[in-house]
């Protein structure tokens, strides 16, 4: 080779690397701005929000970049083929690995972070001067905000129900929260876990002696729906580029639906948004017929408790603003037993070595049924499957050696009499 061609070729590959390199200054730091989403449109009215650019995501390349805090480990989760399932069924079920998140490893780290900044944005909360974060949780929602509380220079004080699985409050209690757990009540009762978090944050914002108490209040806060129009659906929209045919998921507050919904119906007109509803909860029916009691049983009236159910984080007996807001871009409501809950909750470990609580995977597989072969279906799958041990895992019990489970019996599977 010439020393001429020597010359050429090393210039040539120089001048590559600059143009890289400014390539990835000036485009990646947008991708990963449009894919997180940004927190100067949260004042926008629902209508803006439909209506804003509809642009293709891109997800961004190659490895993470290095964060700020245990905050930043929170987005950006997998979406991964459940082989099984897709095997099974001839459609391609997707699972939105939320489990993956790296604060409290659930869906509840954005929402939890949202709030927080939010909070902090509108200086209802200062960092290290006494403040406190009250939240009435199943769980997973109070694990994420003990995280994050420690992490931004905040207190937390968690209400939960006494009958949660015992390792969400032993773990809140390693997060440095104060932990109540309170007989179940209905929300019309001074005593429900929601109302005694509520209580507790305005007697601390009254007292002279301490911080400002915060009430987080996951089911109203529109910070909730907020951090998965931000982050959840647009992670979606660009994993999958856009092409998608259903979107699965439970409710608790509702956040998570209605959020993911709001970013893709418009994007994607014809997509299928179905609410995965455990038994004993009403919103199976507001979806179907829009109400969610006989009127004799109507809303801020009941008394009676909900129907007992082994899974938990999902399902409600009344109406959320976090769910209204996207209640009429959900088209389809399927029931999920509790024993066809955890029978899905053993295949998952059997086939496919994923270990998850109660997850929409009953219902992805239902809804890849009826649509046939051919099609795209993103479920969430929560949280990890270790916060459930003694409660739903304990009901599931153990998978075993050499087992061979048939979907039908899945599908089929009875709860004991």
């Amino acid at each position: 080779m010439s020393d001429h061609s020597r010359v050429y070729i090393g210039t040539a590959f120089v001048a590559g690397v600059l143009l890289t390199l400014g390539f990835a200054e000036l485009v990646y730091p947008e991708l990963e701005r449009r894919l997180r989403g940004t927190q100067s449109g949260r004042s926008q009215s629902i209508t803006g929000l439909q209506s804003s650019s509809l642009e293709p995501l891109a997800a961004r390349p190659g490895p993470p970049v290095i964060v700020e805090g245990i905050e930043g480990c929170i987005g950006n989760t997998p979406l991964f083929r459940i082989k099984s399932l897709s095997d099974a069924t001839g459609c391609e079920i997707l699972g939105k690995a939320e489990f993956l998140n790296g604060a409290g490893q659930s869906s509840k780290d954005r929402v939890a972070l949202s709030m927080i900044e939010i909070a902090e944005e509108n200086g209802i909360l200062k960092p290290h001067s006494g403040d406190t974060i009250y939240e009435g949780t199943s769980g997973s929602t109070g694990i994420s905000l003990a995280s994050l509380a420690r992490a931004k220079g905040y207190l937390a004080h968690i209400c939960m129900p006494s009958d949660q699985a015992i390792e969400k409050s032993n773990l809140l209690l390693k997060l440095g929260a104060i932990v109540d757990r309170v007989p179940p009540a209905p929300i019309v009762e001074k005593d429900n876990f929601v109302n005694r978090a509520r209580a507790l944050a305005d007697a601390q914002t009254l007292s002279p002696d301490s911080g400002r108490g915060f009430f987080a209040d996951q089911f109203e806060n529109e910070a909730n729906w907020r951090a998965h129009f931000n982050g959840t659906g647009p992670e979606i929209y660009a994993q999958c580029n856009g092409k998608l045919d259903a979107f699965i998921a439970g409710a608790g507050t509702g956040g998570t639906i209605s959020g993911v919904a709001l970013f893709l119906k418009p994007r994607i007109p014809d997509l299928s948004v179905v609410l995965a509803d455990p038994q004993g909860s009403g919103l199976y029916n507001r979806v179907r017929y829009g109400v969610m009691f006989d009127v004799k049983e109507r809303e801020g009236t009941r008394r009676r408790r909900q129907v007992d159910t082994i899974v938990e984080g999902i399902g409600i007996n009344r109406v959320t603003a976090n769910f209204e807001v996207g209640k009429e871009l959900v088209d389809d409501a399927v029931r999920v037993t509790d024993a066809q809950a955890l029978a899905m909750a053993r295949w998952l470990v059997e086939k496919d070595g994923i270990f998850v609580g109660s997850s929409s995977a009953v219902n992805s597989v239902k809804t890849a049924m009826k649509m046939g072969p051919g099609h795209r279906i993103v479920t969430v799958l929560s949280d990890s499957g270790s916060r459930h041990l003694s409660r739903f895992w304990a009901k599931a019990g153990d998978v075993g050696g050499a087992v061979d489970t048939k979907l039908e019996d899945v599908l089929n599977a009875k709860d004991d009499q």
